[in-house]
């Protein structure tokens, strides 16, 4: 591989892995291998920045990087065809809406929109700048069965991840999203969570620093992306809250060692958990106070403060509820900005107002708004249930998947 740079090391200075045990064989070898992780200086400081700005008070994300697969149930649900050109629409109506930035700081793209513009030919990733919205990529390649797992999963994505986040640097992408996800009802097993917090963690360095093995030290790519960890407990299951709780500890403490294993850094990092609820399918339901007091706790003995933003999915929650889950969170002070990451929680009312009738696009733009808005105030926690339509009250949720 090319180095781009060199800088020298000194050996009392720097540590590189093997080098006690190659003191310990100097005889047997000429020269060493160094191996270095360089944080490229500039790029570090951008990420503290870019976590920052997107982690603003009376602000969070909006996720619209659904698989084709996942964006085709969506349009089907209102009568259209999964089809490119249709995607592009739908999106384009999200992205171009007035006024988001006010409350949008940051939107998760798929691999499809962050190369795509509108029909007039303006690049989606120009459309959010100009209001102030970070683009983001989702960087993984989805799940697939784990071996000598209970019928659980991992995350791919890993190979290549390193050239494919600088081009999408290069494409105006400032950070990432990779999610992966834990089964209560599985288990979870231990092999499972492990599998989900080592992936995580490396996603997470790649995305941060680079490396290179070699007698001097060079950096190899100028990544730059703000990694947003996310290992989904999903809501499958009709256990208790206090399940919920003790499997995303277990699921965070994991999580929190690898990335420290792999020199992530954590002001540079955002959070993307899953709020800590009840099984889907528990009959006892938990208040919004409830469920703030439970996932605070979770936040408080697992997470560092180092950490900029908790920016939570909302999960198989109707609107109405991940906003007044938000909001109870954020009536006392927290170490973090403590705000979302929502996709359907704020695209729901959204897709059944525009139907995919052009003459609505105006009407379904309000309607982002009005949720971005809703999501805005819980976040400074003075949000208010009154005057919710009834669609917002109403739940989503579909087993296995809970995005």
């Amino acid at each position: 591989m090319a180095c781009s740079g060199f800088v020298k090391l000194s050996p009392s200075s720097t540590p590189w892995i093997g080098h006690q045990s190659f003191n310990q064989r100097s005889s047997r070898l000429a020269a060493p291998r160094r191996v270095a992780v360089i944080r490229a200086g500039a790029y570090s400081h951008e990420l503290v920045e870019t976590a920052k700005s997107i982690a603003s008070p009376g602000h969070g994300i909006l996720a619209i990087d659904e698989s084709n697969a996942t964006c085709g149930k969506r349009l089907s649900s209102v009568g259209l065809d999964n089809t490119e050109v249709n995607r592009q629409a739908y999106r384009q109506l999200l992205l171009t809406t007035p006024g988001l930035g006010e409350y949008i700081s940051g939107a998760i793209l798929f691999e499809e929109t962050l190369y795509q513009s509108t029909t007039d030919g303006k690049k989606f990733v120009d459309c959010l700048r100009e209001e102030n919205i970070v683009p983001g990529i989702k960087v993984d390649k989805g799940l697939v069965p784990l071996p000598g797992s209970n019928n659980e999963s991992w995350c791919q994505g890993l190979d290549g991840l390193a050239s494919r986040s600088a081009e999408y640097y290069k494409q105006g992408a400032r950070f990432a999203k990779w999610r992966t996800v834990v089964s209560i009802p599985c288990g979870p097993s231990a092999l499972a969570v492990k599998e989900a917090a080592w992936g995580l963690a490396r996603y997470a360095s790649i995305s941060q620093v680079c490396v290179c093995v070699c007698v001097c030290v060079c950096v190899l790519m100028d990544n730059g992306l703000v990694p947003i960890v996310e290992p989904e407990i999903l809501l499958d299951g009709d256990h208790p809250i206090e399940r919920t709780l003790e499997v995303a500890e277990r699921v965070w403490a994991e999580v929190f060692y690898y990335l420290a294993e792999n020199n992530v850094i954590f002001e540079g990092i955002l959070l993307k958990p899953s709020m800590v609820t009840p099984g889907a399918e528990q009959k006892e339901r938990a208040s919004p106070e409830t469920i703030a007091k439970y996932t605070l706790t979770m936040l408080k003995r697992r997470v560092p403060p180092a950490v900029p933003g908790i920016m939570f999915l909302s999960g198989g929650q109707s609107e109405m509820e991940a906003t007044l889950n938000l909001n109870a969170m954020n009536q006392s002070p927290n170490p973090w900005h403590v705000s979302f990451s929502y996709a359907r929680a704020l695209q729901n009312t959204v897709l059944k107002t525009w139907q995919g009738h052009p003459e609505n696009i105006e009407a379904a733009q309000k309607a982002l708004l009005s949720r971005a808005k809703a999501n805005s105030l819980a976040q400074l926690g003075s949000y208010s249930a009154d005057g919710e339509s009834d669609d917002a009250k109403k739940g989503m949720f579909v087993k296995g998947y809970t995005y």
